[in-house]
């Protein structure tokens, strides 16, 4: 696991909710998908961190 690594994946998450927002108040679809879309990317990438994580602590 790399603390990096998941850091910028909460980056990511708060990046896609902000622009998520953004798109609810000024009524732009393209920055709410834009802002979801960034949400789902920073779902796998957590989700590939507990996969490390979990092969990581079997080898150990």
């Amino acid at each position: 696991m790399s603390l990096e690594d998941r850091a910028k994946a909460t980056a990511k998450n708060i990046e896609g909710k902000a622009q998520e927002a953004l798109g609810n108040v000024t009524g732009d679809p393209e920055d709410k998908t834009e802002g979801k879309a960034k949400q789902a990317e920073s779902e796998v990438r957590q989700g590939l961190e507990d996969v490390k994580d979990s092969v990581k602590r079997k080898i150990d």
